[in-house]
């Protein structure tokens, strides 16, 4: 849904005028360079989402403000990437683009290099290998505020001597320097003179550079490309230890039988070819640093050290991060509360104005109850929604969501999985797709698969709405510890369920299916940052739009399937029945007829649902669902959710015929209240803790989502694996609820 959304907000803004050539510049730059804020910043934070061809890596690029009409430009923003010798498909994609090797893409006419001024040498590894392919070449010197606190000056125009090509000094966070960097690109694509040839960064050996010219020609011959992208790519390919020239198909056979003799002629000449072009590279590196960069003063220790003592201490960091989650959502309980009520407010108004705009039938029933009555029990979740992105966005672009990887580095290496894997699997926590997706940065394919696998198990926003309405049921609001509240324990349990399980489920997976050794976590854990409130609000109500449009398509399809099953086929003797007592009961005129009147057509609906499709369906699925304590409509209800889950939801609030509220509380404890008093057949209430607890814990596990297995399926190239995890997801979700129901029981708990 994301993707299909960022395709139809921007296609207007991504053509050009007609017999205007639209120019591509791409931006480029290791992670957490603040090349994603620049982006932002030049393109006004809009920007076009979808996949490169072939690939699920996604591809974001938007017009950049302020480019004149004659020379619209489009940009790129690139994975981020530490060289050009990849080690994962996001630095294989970033590649592929810089040579002009992506399948869809036009050419490259230019290049934004994002350079982190506080870490300069190691950004310019990969400003240097960029710089040689030839292409006009910008570097923007990102965050010169961090350097100057970090005791560091930079010399622009002297770095730009050095370098060839011109460099702009910004602040992306806090727009200083965006508006010159927008016009230099703008004359960079605008110049009329050929591009002066680039500057090599490397003295190589004789006879290493003897073999990349003789590589260079032939490139040459086989890709359409300029001289110095032959060249450079001919010094990558040698030295690339990583390319296997008897099992890497990417390339032709002539190219990888070539790179396969040069290197055995290279081993013969004594020439280390693993590493001579490295440590070449990084002399001249070390050469531009001294010349450009002056210490005026060292630190003795920066902000970020001191918190970093802290934070990702071994046993306080794991207590912070633990207090963290339990402030969030014991936030999303509490600051959600009053717009809730307001959108209730709203979904009621719409109820009641259908109702007297609409004769009654079974038009009018669709609307209301189908239509309006189903969509609005799970938009009236949107404010909880909202939050959880937004505190999930504070944790990401503080820079903590990298301490808290390398926090859970020290479990997962235990458990056999890579701790890059935590980034993914705490990105589920909001959707299980951009989490899966993120498992493209783990370079190893068992690790990446494993963490695919255990994704879906991290309680992602669409459950959200199913906690939230089973505690308003079930859990009684009582305080814990005096300032935290049972429901938001109960919310925090849920999500530390499915971690702790998924971390387990990866051992055992780590240890049989895909057994392998467990990778060292290297990673840079970038300073803390301020997080900019325009950007944090301005991604949560991209999420929340996801949302709506999800509420207003797929789960307003299943509502009106699931009307229509509830519904139909009508019971003339049911029918008949009712009537006769209804006439009854307009004879006998009791004290409080309206009150009779409404019982007697609550039973009516009653008796009508258990005899219609879904009824069945439920009754079908009874036997299943008995043991873990649940009846036949909670069965109709993980049905439908199948698709979506928090569908659950609003099939409930079809499922019992939900009234509009009077002043009661916001919807969903209105179909709280309902629930309460549901009563199974010996008279002893069906919506107990235990109950609550057993389904929360189902759903925990349950892959119902028919998007993720769409996505595990193009990421894994194959149904074997979605399947596979569908089927042992679905017998874990009933193992578990059946153990929660078995112990709760044992503990008293009904």
């Amino acid at each position: 849904m994301k993707l299909a959304l960022g395709r139809l907000s921007m296609r207007r803004h991504s053509r050009a005028p007609k017999g205007i050539k639209l120019r591509y510049v791409v931006m480029a730059g290791n992670p957490n360079c603040g090349k994603t804020t620049l982006f932002n910043a030049l393109t006004g934070l809009r920007a076009k989402v979808g996949n490169y061809p072939g690939v699920t890596v996604e591809r974001k690029e938007g017009r950049l403000i302020g480019s004149p009409a004659h020379l619209p430009i489009q940009v790129l923003d690139l994975p981020g990437c530490y060289s050009l010798t990849p080690q994962s498909l996001d630095e294989a994609i970033a590649r592929d683009v810089l040579l002009g090797r992506a399948p869809g893409l036009p050419p490259v006419d230019g290049v934004v290099l994002v350079v982190d001024a506080s870490n300069l040498e190691r950004n310019l590894y990969l400003a240097t290998q960029v710089i040689e392919l030839g292409h006009p070449t910008l570097v923007a010197l990102n965050m010169i505020d961090v350097a100057r606190q970090n005791g560091m000056e930079i010399d622009a125009a002297g770095l730009s001597q050095r370098l060839g090509v011109p460099v702009c000094p910004v602040v992306a966070r806090t727009g200083e320097g965006v508006s010159a960097l927008r016009e230099q690109i703008v004359a960079m694509l605008d110049r009329t003179k050929p591009n002066p040839a680039p500057v090599r960064f490397r003295e190589l050996p004789a006879a290493f550079a003897q073999e990349a010219e003789g590589l260079a020609d032939l490139l040459q011959g086989v890709f359409p490309s300029s001289r110095y992208q032959a060249e450079a790519e001919a010094v990558l390919l040698l030295g690339d230890e990583r390319f296997r020239p008897d099992r890497d198909t990417q390339y032709p056979a002539e190219v990888r039988q070539h790179v396969a003799a040069a290197r055995q002629r290279l081993d013969q000449a004594g020439v280390d070819w693993r590493s001579v072009a490295i440590e070449a590279r990084y002399r001249q590196i070390a050469q531009i640093q001294r010349a450009v960069a002056t210490v005026v003063a060292v630190p003795e220790e920066t902000f970020s050290d001191r918190l970093d003592r802290v934070l990702t201490h071994r046993w306080w960091g794991l207590a912070i991060f633990v207090l963290l989650m339990a402030v969030m959502f014991q936030g999303i309980f509490t600051l959600a509360r009053y717009p809730m009520e307001l959108i209730q407010t709203l979904i009621n108004l719409a109820e009641l104005g259908l109702g007297r705009l609409i004769p009654p039938g079974p038009f009018q029933d669709l609307l209301v109850k189908g239509v309006v009555r189903g969509v609005g029990a799970v938009v009236v979740f949107l404010p909880q929604i909202c939050l959880l992105f937004f505190f999930l966005g504070v944790l990401e672009d503080s820079g903590y969501m990298a301490r808290a990887a390398f926090l859970g580095d020290r479990i997962m290496s235990k458990l056999g999985l890579h701790g890059k894997s935590l980034i993914p699997l705490l990105s589920s926590f909001a959707c299980a797709i951009p989490g899966i997706m993120a498992t493209r940065t783990i370079e190893s394919r068992r690790d990446r698969l494993v963490t695919v696998l255990v994704a879906p198990l991290m309680s992602c926003s669409a459950r959200l709405p199913v906690y939230t309405l089973l505690i308003a049921a079930c859990i009684p609001d009582m305080p814990v510890l005096g300032f935290l509240r049972l429901p938001g324990l109960t919310l925090l349990g849920m999500y530390a369920l499915g971690l702790g399980v998924a971390l387990l489920v990866a051992w055992v997976f780590k240890n049989t299916l895909l057994k392998g050794p467990a990778p060292l976590l290297v990673m840079e854990l970038p300073p803390y940052r301020v997080p900019l409130i325009r950007t944090l609000l301005r991604h949560m109500w991209d999420r929340a739009k996801v949302f709506l449009l999800q509420a207003g398509t797929v789960i307003l399809s299943i509502n009106i399937l699931l009307w229509f099953l509830a519904s139909y086929p009508k019971n003339a003797q049911i029918e008949q029945s009712f009537q006769a007592r209804r006439a009854a009961l307009l004879a006998s005129a009791p004290a409080d007829l309206e009150t009779a009147l409404r019982t007697l057509e609550r039973q009516q609906a009653a008796a009508q649902l258990e005899h219609s499709f879904a009824g069945q369906l439920g009754r079908l699925l009874e036997p299943v669902l008995e043991p873990l304590g649940f009846d036949w409509k909670i069965g109709v209800g993980i049905i439908a959710s199948f698709a979506a889950r928090e569908v659950f939801v609003s099939t409930m609030a079809l499922m019992y015929d939900v009234e509009e509220p009077s002043g009661r509380g916001p919807g969903p404890r209105t179909l709280a209240t309902v629930m309460q008093a549901q009563r199974r057949p010996d008279g002893t209430p069906l919506y107990t803790p235990l109950t609550g607890l057993t389904l929360m814990v189902f759903y925990v596990f349950a892959l119902q989502c028919a998007s993720t297995v769409a996505v595990v399926r193009r990421e894994t190239g194959s149904w074997r694996w979605p399947l596979f995890q569908w089927f042992y997801m679905a017998c874990l979700a009933w193992g578990m609820a059946f153990a929660c129901r078995q112990i709760g029981r044992w503990a008293g708990l009904g």
